[in-house]
């Protein structure tokens, strides 16, 4: 039904994220990233998702090589990918990613609404292998 929806502000140790939008079909976020702090290096196995830099300097990392059976190939390597302001990425599944913010951050995200689907390989801080917020 059209009409006025909920917007969440949800407290991440790196920052925060509004989601503006969920439904069944997708999810619209802001994730602000706070100068110095970084997401942890993560993949989904059925989420995809595509994000735009509003605003900030961000380091995007890419991991070379998909995961397989839960399993990262050990020659995968992290690439830094040049996102810069009014830039798009899309990330499909399966695909390990990072996103460190060199100065605050805004990025829009917009996902399949499968918001528990996040394996953490490392954290700063301690979440590795949980979907906890």
């Amino acid at each position: 039904m059209s009409g006025r929806v909920t917007v969440t502000r949800v407290p991440k140790p790196w920052g925060h994220e509004i989601i503006w939008a969920h439904t069944d079909q997708y999810v619209g976020k802001i994730l602000h990233i706070t100068a110095g702090q970084a997401l942890s290096v993560q993949y989904h196995n059925v989420k995809d998702e595509v994000v735009y830099l509003l605003a900030g300097e961000l380091i995007y990392r890419v991991w070379d090589a998909e995961v397989h059976d839960g399993v990262v190939p050990a020659s995968a390597k992290p690439v830094t990918v040049d996102l810069r302001v009014g830039d798009a990425y899309r990330i499909t599944p399966r695909t390990v990613h990072q996103m460190e913010a060199v100065t605050d951050c805004d990025v829009l995200e917009v996902s399949t609404p499968n918001l528990d689907d996040v394996v953490r390989l490392t954290d700063r801080y301690g979440r590795e292998g949980t979907s906890a917020p």
